[in-house]
């Protein structure tokens, strides 16, 4: 299974900020926004990850993220030279996802809820075995987003980009999870009228050959999608809240890489001892004198 981090585009609906920095490099409280989504692709159990940015803004990644055995991980990284369209990203991909299948996250997306783990990697083996998977989250104005209309039984019936009438309160998430030979299925999609290959049209492919699958992100779940200043500072102050709160690191990184066994105790030690007057470090030494727990996922 293989991972990619969508983190380009100008950012144009934060501006000033952006205007120097890329929005995936911004703080959400007190990690990089980009360790979000990249922490939701370690929970799935993903370990190569590609990231594909602006060419002005790749270098900054790789300093920050470096080729990802800090984590446990391997990551490597893709320029897009134009934001046209998410499907794109299968397209910049089409090399590093090769013959498996592959999960998509969006660089500005964050997930947080109970059992998350479970949900990822059930997708990611429903995707190994053949079917593709989207999460639906319930907004007040699926306007602005791609909609789905799911039936009793939770099963997706249509999938709408952006409509005027949307027939249910379903958002489509920005993750979603593929089975191997998507780029070839990606290459086959024609601009929109926006000019734009849209993630929307890719899903209804596999929707339009009964391979797609809906989960539904119920009462407990937050999702973030933080394009705008005012969906920056809640999410801010949501993961402050929690963490302030509960003691605990929202994608932490790392703590994600020690419970799944990528790195060991004296690697969060090193890492920690770089960072000794944060509560991001002092929380990876409290993760190495602790053993990892029987499903140390479920607090991560």
């Amino acid at each position: 299974m293989k991972g990619i981090i969508l983190a380009g585009g100008t950012g144009s609906r934060l501006f000033p900020i952006t205007l120097a920095v890329s929005k995936q490099l911004l703080p959400i409280y007190d990690k990089p926004m980009v360790y979000y989504p990249l922490s939701t692709l370690m929970l799935a159990g993903i370990r190569d990850i590609l990231l594909i940015s602006t060419p002005a803004d790749l270098p900054a990644f790789e300093r920050l993220l470096g080729d990802g055995s800090r984590y446990g991980v391997r990551m490597s990284y893709a320029p897009q030279p134009r934001p046209e369209g998410l499907a794109q990203a299968m397209l910049i991909g089409r090399e590093h996802i090769g013959d498996d299948a592959s999960c998509l996250i969006l660089g500005d997306n964050i997930f947080h809820g109970p059992g998350l783990s479970d949900l990822l990697e059930s997708a990611a083996r429903k995707a190994e075995g053949g079917r593709a998977s989207v999460f639906g989250y319930w907004v007040d104005d699926p306007g602005r987003y791609g909609v789905a209309e799911v039936d009793s039984s939770g099963r997706c019936l249509s999938i709408e980009e952006k409509p005027a009438r949307p027939k249910s309160n379903y958002a489509v998430t920005g993750i979603y999870f593929y089975p191997k030979g998507v780029s070839d299925i990606a290459a086959t999609i024609t601009p929109s009228a926006r000019g734009e290959l849209e993630i929307t049209t890719l899903n209804q492919r596999y929707l339009d050959a009964g391979t797609l699958d809906i989960e539904l992100l119920g009462r407990g779940f937050a999702w973030l999608d933080t394009g705008t200043v005012d969906s920056l500072a809640d999410a801010s102050s949501y993961i402050a809240a929690i963490e302030k709160r509960q003691g605990l690191q929202i994608a932490c990184v790392e703590g994600i890489a020690y419970a799944r066994g990528w790195i060991g105790a004296d690697r969060l030690r090193e890492i920690a001892a770089t960072m000794p007057a944060t509560s991001y470090g002092r929380h990876l030494l409290r993760l190495a004198e602790t053993a990892p727990s029987t499903n140390p996922l479920k607090q991560l």
